[in-house]
């Protein structure tokens, strides 16, 4: 194996120690609390289990967490009752509903509710818009911490040539723009390109982010390129025992790992960087609506 391991999972604890130290000041310099506040709706096992480790690391960063559990059958009407609550508190300084949504509610309308300068997710349709146009926005967690792994890496990124693998609006299209900002030459690629391994061939930073088991092989990668895996997937891995599984990204990392210079694995890549660039969201906004100097190494 000879590319370098990107550790997501240290360079997040890295980050919740920058977070903490950056929210001490906010306290003692200006007596700000920074506050985030999650909705959860129903008891999905795997989102209880997130929502649960995203208000421990808030609390441990010395930020205010507030959790609102809902049952699955709450109204749409009471949902977005509650999203404006938060939005007129000036102690809540981010906003995050949990998804998936039971399915009455329309997420859509549920995410364009929030506040945008407390839509930590990045979701929001002004948000889109603004990192779209290249202006000052909440970028989507997952591309910002795949972009705070690659400016460590790298430092600039100008001029280098990037390759996108999936178009969603969660990872893929914002993780362009980001790329875009920082003067990469980006290509998108997804199910209909034609020749998608020869584009990703070309890429000096290739970000897979489409949702199928390591799709990526070491013929689709460029000698020495830096290899950002996003994808999270379980498959059967009977050498543990009937029913069990293992978690791939969308790379096969072991041969990926013979040709690029540096790479992400999954698990402990990528994943570790949403939680932490969340907290690093709520520190911005809550500086931002106080019209405090952002802390540096935060934001895009």
């Amino acid at each position: 194996m000879s590319a370098d391991i990107i550790d997501g999972k240290a360079f997040a604890a890295g980050l919740r120690e920058q977070i903490a130290k950056n929210v001490e000041q906010l306290k003692e310099e200006h007596n700000l609390t920074p506050g985030l506040a999650v909705i959860l709706v129903g008891e999905d096992p795997a989102s209880e289990v997130y929502v649960r480790n995203k208000g421990k690391q808030t609390v441990e960063c010395g930020m205010n967490s507030y959790e609102h559990k809902l049952d699955a059958n709450t109204s749409e009407e009471e949902l977005l009752a509650l999203i404006d609550k938060l939005n007129n508190d000036p102690t809540v300084h981010g906003i995050l509903c949990q998804l998936p949504l039971p399915d009455h509610l329309n997420s859509d309308l549920v995410i364009n509710s929030i506040a945008p300068e407390k839509d930590v997710d990045g979701f929001h349709i002004s948000n889109v818009g603004l990192l779209g146009t290249g202006q000052k926005s909440m970028v989507p967690c997952t591309p910002l911490g795949c972009l705070l792994m690659l400016r460590e890496r790298h430092g600039s990124l100008s001029g280098m040539n990037a390759v996108v693998v999936g178009r969603s609006n969660i990872v893929g299209k914002p993780m362009a723009n980001l790329l875009l900002r920082d003067s990469c030459t980006v290509t998108i690629v997804h199910s209909r390109t034609k020749d998608i391994e020869a584009a990703c061939r070309n890429a000096d930073i290739l970000v897979a982010a489409v949702g199928r088991p390591e799709m990526i092989n070491a013929d689709w990668i460029k000698p020495g390129a830096t290899v950002i895996d996003v994808g999270i997937n379980r498959i059967p891995a009977p050498e543990k025992g009937e029913g069990k599984h293992r978690i791939v990204g969308d790379v096969e990392f072991a041969s990926a790992a013979e040709v690029a210079g540096a790479i992400t694995p999954v698990p402990g890549g990528v994943g570790p960087m949403t939680i932490a660039c969340l907290l690093a969201n709520t520190v911005t906004a809550a500086c931002r609506a106080n019209n405090l100097p952002e802390p540096e190494g935060l934001a895009a």
